[in-house]
């Protein structure tokens, strides 16, 4: 291991080019169509179970209703009808002007009671509409909710196959690592995950190292064409070497502050500049001594 003093300035870690800052951000976006679809989900359904009360409370008002209105009409045409069989009684036995004018009282009758059928009839088919806006509102819902859980659903068939590529290999310390990612989208459905802490970095080669979390980096050499790189990593006052490493290699190391190590991956090797990220454990338990391989020289 090549030890030195730990450099106590980091300069901020340079921009991301083009390229990934596009592709990071697409992937943000996937995450956050896919929160946005899971609150309007949520949105749906309390609506739905609003539209459902709604027509509930509406149903029994307008069963409510009819029934009462069924009752007063019933009463009301069995009254018309007792009326008009006692007026058509009396013409039957009055003679001259008394027949006449029970005559006409009948006929009153009669014609009260068929507008009063046409109003009983009335009601029942501004009930039948009402029940209809009602049904058809319910399946409206229905439908609006069908086609969110049809999105979200589709979302997360994508997210689990980006996590089903994913792939686990051993560290450089020889310990199993987790699931590594190779770019961004699988480093995104790696923190969708949640299972530990990533930090992405884009750094280039300088005499001072670069802050990442906790630690710093200083990138050494590279070789674009092998996709190699050397890089120094500062943590807990030491300085370990990880010498001639590769493309999506897990490089290992333990700090004081978790028993777990922490890991780095560089996903991308240009000339005199490299590109990944930083996983380090979701809960820290430190550690009373580091193992000797954590600081030896790789």
């Amino acid at each position: 291991m090549n030890e030195s003093a730990s450099p106590t300035n980091f300069p901020p870690a340079p921009t991301s080019n083009l390229k990934i800052a596009i592709l990071f951000g697409l992937v943000i976006a996937l995450i956050v169509a896919n929160v946005y679809l899971y609150v309007q989900l949520d949105a749906l359904r309390l609506e739905v179970a609003n539209v459902r009360d709604a027509m509930r409370t509406d149903l029994a008002r307008l069963q409510e209703t009819s029934a009462l209105a069924t009752e007063a009409h019933q009463k009301r045409v069995e009254m018309l009808q007792a009326e008009l069989e006692q007026a058509r009684r009396q013409a039957a036995l009055a003679a001259g002007q008394a027949k006449e004018e029970a005559s006409r009282r009948a006929e009153e009758l009669a014609k009260q009671l068929a507008e009063e059928q046409q109003r009983f009839a009335q009601v029942q088919e501004q009930v039948r509409r009402q029940l209809s806006e009602v049904a058809q509102q319910t399946q409206e819902q229905k439908t609006a909710l069908g086609e969110v859980s049809t999105k979200i659903t589709e979302t997360q068939s994508e997210l689990q196959k980006t996590v089903a590529q994913l792939r686990k290999v051993v560290g450089d310390l020889g310990i199993q690592s987790g699931l590594i990612a190779t770019n961004a989208k699988e480093l995104a459905a790696l923190k969708a995950l949640g299972e530990r802490n990533y930090y992405e970095f884009d750094i280039r080669k300088t005499r001072q190292p670069v802050r990442v979390a906790d630690i710093g980096i200083r990138l050494k050499k590279t070789d674009r064409n092998k996709g190699r790189f050397t890089i120094d990593v500062i943590a807990d006052d030491r300085v370990i070497e990880k010498k001639d490493r590769t493309i999506n290699e897990p490089l290992q190391f333990y700090v004081s502050s978790a028993r777990q190590p922490y890991e780095i991956v560089v996903n991308v090797v240009e000339k005199d500049r490299i590109i990944g990220y930083l996983a380090t454990p979701k809960v820290k338990i430190p550690r009373e001594a580091a193992p000797a391989t954590g600081g030896a020289t790789r």
